[in-house]
């Protein structure tokens, strides 16, 4: 807070008045409501607003590219169930925080995005100021809400809208446009704190309707192959003790998507994830919590589903839990929409079972267990093997065993090939530990999400990166060193994009489109900030300098060199490409 030290007119008052600021007024909105660290990048016209905001105690953690600061801000909101906050200059700052926004909005991550901007009377003339642009225009289609406030008595009723649409129904990303000349604007102290809202009950309980919900009962007690489709919306909605205590009780097999991983240990005798292919096309009745019926899903039809054609239903009947009515019959027909939150709706379920609950036939259950034992004892197989140089798998089978020993752990996961074997081969036994790219399936997101998961966790972040998901983001290594994080950066480096083997059809000096520079060192950028770069060829190498990062809790980036011939084109998502380049 200031005080006014002078009066310029013709009478000094009795006694000076105190005042506030604009700067000090967002501070103390964002603090009221239980706020206390920024993700960022600082400029003008904000570089004041995040030296205020440190010195005030708020946590700042700034970083070399907005993206990857909105990123970390998206996740942290994952974490929390409280929105993360990306502070960024105005128009390209702004622009990079964008990306990160939308991508938000899609995943269902509360996130705010506040940016400094043009005065409104310049930009609606179009009178040519620096970084000028109607950001507000801009970011509406892309994200969930979007404001702008242009006078400081507002700044308490603009951050409270801001925290309550990012947070209430299906969660996402809201822009908060803050124009330079708002942050200088004064006003009397007292009348300042009072216009400040903390803002009560932000995301309500929703509490489904009684019909709604026997109709998911009934329909669950007359299936005869039951599956459970966990997603990340189940694990945002931190009801981890009614889910388990719903999988548990009904006997159903289930199948968590990537971040909902660990919801319950991927070890439990009822997880099906071993035998995806068996379970989605053979079930008759699904029971969907907290997940979508979109490409990740192969959106409720096609071969994936036991139909003929993409475009055919496989016949079975949904039951699905989602806040949102309008995502019901958005792919295929919704037997039984069960609309609120998800700990409510799962709640309910579990109250209309009663004590006497049926479990599924021991036909469907048994036929389940001998599929997911037989692909489990193959995979062990694979993963026991030692090629020289490392594949995917063998890689992998050393994170499997440093998860496994490390439960607290945070697991970052991003690439093509990466991400789906890492997925597949990893085993998560506690919820939120696994952060990867969701539902948008962005590229970019590894280090603003290592960041934000040491911050917000204080455990040991393990990230496994492709090289080339690496690239979008890499120079934040520099910020993990400059805060000492505890994050181990494993690079599966392959010399290129998905491989490091296509080649100029021309013959000219220029190589592939999908090709890096042969042998890489990422170690070495890791070491140019201080940080502990290792060089790994083998398993052994690879096991030992993962230990000693957690262990040191030191910033470390692993460059695993990876067999250039591994990998696949677009890791499992090859029939997203062209037909033409389907047929080389």
């Amino acid at each position: 807070m200031d005080t006014a030290s002078d009066n310029k007119g013709a009478a000094a008052p009795a006694a000076a008045q105190e005042t506030t600021d604009g700067f000090h007024l967002i501070i103390d909105a964002l603090k009221l409501n239980g706020i206390d660290t920024i993700f960022g990048l600082p400029g003008i016209p904000i570089t004041d607003f995040a030296r205020k905001a440190q010195a005030s105690g708020m946590r700042v953690i700034s970083f070399r590219h907005e993206q990857n600061a909105g990123n970390a801000a998206a996740i942290a909101g994952f974490m929390t169930q409280k929105p993360g906050i990306c502070l960024t200059v105005s128009a390209p700052g702004f622009l990079n925080g964008l990306t990160a926004l939308t991508n938000a909005t899609t995943n269902c991550f509360p996130m705010i995005l506040i940016s400094g901007s043009s005065e409104r009377e310049i930009v609606d003339l179009q009178q040519g100021d620096y970084e000028e642009m109607d950001q507000l225009a801009i970011a509406k289609p892309l994200c969930k809400a979007a404001f702008r406030v242009l006078h400081a008595e507002d700044i308490g009723v603009g951050i409270a809208r801001a925290i309550r649409a990012a947070v209430s129904g299906r969660p996402g990303g809201v822009y908060l446009d803050l124009p330079a000349k708002l942050f200088a604007q004064s006003m009397e102290a007292q009348a300042g704190k009072n216009s400040l809202i903390k803002v009560v009950d932000p995301a309500p309980r929703q509490i489904p309707a009684p019909d709604a919900v026997q109709r998911a009962l009934d329909l669950l007690k007359g299936a005869k192959r039951p599956l459970i489709i966990l997603g990340k919306g189940a694990a945002y909605a931190q009801a981890d003790a009614e889910i388990r205590a719903l999988v548990e009780k009904t006997g159903i097999p289930y199948l968590p998507m990537s971040m909902a991983k660990g919801l319950l240990p991927d070890t439990h005798e009822q997880s099906a994830s071993a035998a995806r292919s068996f379970v989605l096309p053979g079930a008759d009745v699904v029971l969907i919590i907290g997940a979508r019926l979109n490409w990740l899903l192969s959106h409720g039809k096609g071969k994936t589903w036991g139909g003929k054609t993409s475009k055919d239903w496989g016949g079975q009947k949904f039951i699905q839990i989602d806040i949102s009515p309008q995502e019901a019959d958005s792919n295929v027909r919704i037997d039984a929409p069960l609309v609120g939150d998800v700990g409510s709706c799962v709640s309910a379920l579990l109250a209309g079972m009663g004590s006497n609950w049926a479990k599924p036939p021991a036909e469907w259950t048994g036929a389940v267990a001998e599929r997911k034992n037989k692909n489990i004892a193959k995979m062990a197989e694979t993963l026991a093997k030692d090629p020289v140089p490392m594949n995917f798998h063998s890689a992998l089978n050393v994170v499997r065993d440093i998860v496994k020993a490390n439960p607290d752990a945070m697991l970052v996961n991003e690439g093509a090939n990466a991400l789906d074997f890492t997925r597949s081969i990893v085993d998560m036994y506690k919820p939120r530990k696994r952060l990867d790219v969701g539902t948008w399936g962005v590229m970019g997101i590894g280090m603003g999400f290592a960041v934000a998961a040491a911050v917000v966790s204080g455990e040991p972040v393990i990230a496994i990166e492709g090289d080339s998901a690496f690239g979008f983001s890499g120079m934040e290594v520099e910020t993990i060193c400059r805060y000492n994080l505890p994050v181990c950066v494993v690079v599966f480096n392959n010399n290129g994009v998905y491989r490091g083997t296509d080649v100029n059809p021309t013959g000219g000096p220029d190589v592939a489109p999908t090709v890096f520079v042969k042998g890489a060192r990422y170690d070495k950028l890791m070491e140019a900030f201080g940080g502990v770069g290792v060089h790994a060829t083998t398993p052994a190498e690879l096991r030992a300098a993962m230990e000693q990062a957690i262990r040191s809790r030191k910033p470390t980036l692993i460059n695993a060199v990876i067999d250039e011939t591994a990998g696949t084109e677009s890791g499992r998502i090859t029939s997203l490409n062209p037909q033409s380049a389907k047929k080389k």
